[in-house]
């Protein structure tokens, strides 16, 4: 990427959704930049998202928590 604080990731899964209005979902993203890169993480993304999509990450060291239902 043209900018070092973002992070190529690609949605490997869509897991839940979450959020008031279902507008977030829960997915597992597959980091392909940086220092991380193959590391797998569940992150929360807005808006739609399929598998297979590319995604740029800010940050790569947080991950979100489970959705307990």
């Amino acid at each position: 990427m043209a900018d070092d604080s973002s992070f190529l990731a690609e949605i490997v899964e869509v897991k839940a959704k979450t959020g008031v209005y279902g507008e977030i979902y829960q997915c597992l993203v597959k980091i392909l930049e940086g220092k991380d890169t193959g590391r797998v993480i569940l992150r929360n993304v807005k808006g739609p998202v399929f598998k297979g999509m590319f995604i740029v990450l800010r940050e790569t060291e947080r991950e979100a928590r489970e959705i307990r239902v």
